[in-house]
């Protein structure tokens, strides 16, 4: 396993959607726990394919405490069931690093994905869980943590990363 470079904002292939896994093969589970290992060393609990470079319907995620990790990776993950009781949690994101931003979210879901093996699965994911889940399904498809914020508290953000990315530095 290695790790991968994490695209960062502004780059455009965070906007683009990405496109369903058509078969579960050795590459496919390299990529995943290449993901992982990125994601471990972040630190972060969750990743999507697109935030290191690739358009496949692949996430992973950890949202275990302690040592003990629990590392989980659904591919082609659709959201079955949104429940109806929400919760408010400040999320952060590893391709906008040092911005959180408080989001409003359905508190339990039910998504439908593939597993390493290729089989068809169900999840029941309530928490913290619930809501890397959301996260990175946004991820898949094209929206950013920064797309809850207004119109101008968004902008001050994505000029921050522009000028990141020239060199700049921001003051």
């Amino acid at each position: 396993m290695s790790t991968l470079p994490i695209v960062k904002l502004p780059d455009p292939i965070l906007r683009k959607v990405s496109d369903p896994v058509e078969r579960v093969d050795a590459e496919l589970i390299k990529l995943a726990d290449d993901m992982l290992e990125t994601m471990y060393d972040a630190p972060g609990v969750g990743l999507a394919a697109v935030q290191v470079g690739v358009l496949k319907r692949l996430i992973v995620l950890d949202v275990s405490d302690g040592d003990a990790k629990n590392p989980l990776v659904l591919i082609n993950p659709e959201i079955l069931t949104l429940g109806s009781e929400t919760r408010l949690h400040e999320e952060g994101c590893l391709s906008i690093p040092d911005t959180h931003i408080d989001i409003e979210r359905p508190s339990t879901l039910t998504v439908g994905y593939i597993d390493r093996e290729g089989k068809p699965q169900e999840l029941r994911a309530d928490g913290l869980l619930a809501t890397a889940i959301q996260h990175e399904v946004d991820h898949l498809n094209g929206k950013l943590i920064i797309d809850f914020l207004s119109r101008l508290k968004r902008d001050i953000v994505v000029r921050k990363f522009k000028k990141l990315a020239r060199g700049e530095t921001t003051a």
